[in-house]
């Protein structure tokens, strides 16, 4: 019997190794893993032929445009990413009864509030970036209202361009480095958001296996995910430093001394009761999070 397939793009990401490390604790599962160079989802067509060729019961699409700043300026491509292929990707899972599990990010939000956002309030993006994520959210349910949204935050791992393989580097060369102190959310760690996206994916296939027809009745809509507790990025960078036990004073600032391209909201932590509830599954901490990915780096 065939195995049901999982399509995955973006695999040169954070998320997209994340799963790639993981892929073979699921035999149950084929996976197919996609960079960019082997498939562009702006290019539908392209898209539209890996569904022919693959038929997959799921669909994990992590690729996207993360250059916060310079989507100010590049914003035609960074719709094209974000939003339009989304949509198209959408539209394509509807079409082949494929479950479309899509991750977005917490800067739909402006980050005027005070307390963790709920997955149903209201959006106002700051900058760009968001603007094109939150269109490429609601183009995917009206595609496809069947569409699992995961909103997460501050993502890191030890692949790719992030805070945390930032804040090591400076760190070792420089005996004084400042920290923005002024902006709140939760960081993520893509080993543990991969392992809650396979969690739900080999808990709903079981339930599925048990009740044929069961896909329609997978859980759709917004969740938010990300580790638990809140801290500024100066807080982050100081847990760092404790743990790799390194020697450098970092000196907090405020966001006015370190301007950007693109605004950022100053407060993004995001509700995860939702998540936890739906899937009965513990959010680890974002403390022991840190520490075993630095442990693994």
């Amino acid at each position: 019997m065939k195995k049901p397939s999982i399509i995955v793009t973006g695999k040169n990401g954070q998320l997209g190794n994340g799963l790639l490390d993981i892929a073979a604790a699921y035999p149950q599962f084929d996976f197919v893993f996609f960079s960019r160079d082997e498939l562009d989802i702006v290019d539908n067509k392209a898209v539209q032929n890996i569904f022919e060729t693959h038929r997959p019961v799921y669909f994990i699409n992590t690729a996207a445009y993360t250059a916060v700043d310079k989507a100010e300026t590049e914003k035609e491509i960074a719709y094209k990413i974000n939003a339009e292929a989304t949509g198209n990707i959408a539209a394509l899972c509807a079409a082949y009864n494929t479950k479309l599990i899509h991750i977005s990010t917490d800067y739909v939000f402006d980050g005027n509030g005070t307390n963790p956002y709920k997955e149903d309030d209201s959006t106002n993006p700051v900058n760009y970036y968001g603007y094109t994520k939150l269109e490429g959210e609601q183009l995917a349910l009206t595609k496809d209202p069947k569409t699992l949204i995961i909103r997460t935050s501050w993502v890191y791992s030890p692949y790719g361009n992030n805070f945390v393989k930032t804040m090591l580097r400076l760190m070792k060369e420089r005996s004084e480095i400042s920290v923005v102190a002024d902006q709140t959310g939760s960081p993520t760690s893509a080993a543990d958001l991969a392992a809650t996206i396979m969690y739900i994916i080999t808990d709903q296939h079981n339930k599925q296996q048990a009740a044929p027809g069961y896909l329609g009745n997978l859980p759709s809509g917004i969740y938010h995910y990300s580790n638990s507790g809140s801290i500024s990025w100066y807080e982050f960078a100081t847990a760092i430093k404790e743990i790799k036990k390194l020697n450098c004073t970092i000196n907090p600032i405020k966001t006015a001394q370190y301007p950007t391209p693109a605004k950022r909201p100053f407060y993004s932590v995001m509700d995860k009761a939702k998540m936890a509830a739906t899937f009965g599954m513990e959010i680890k901490p974002w403390r022991k999070s840190l520490e075993d990915c630095l442990q693994k780096m």
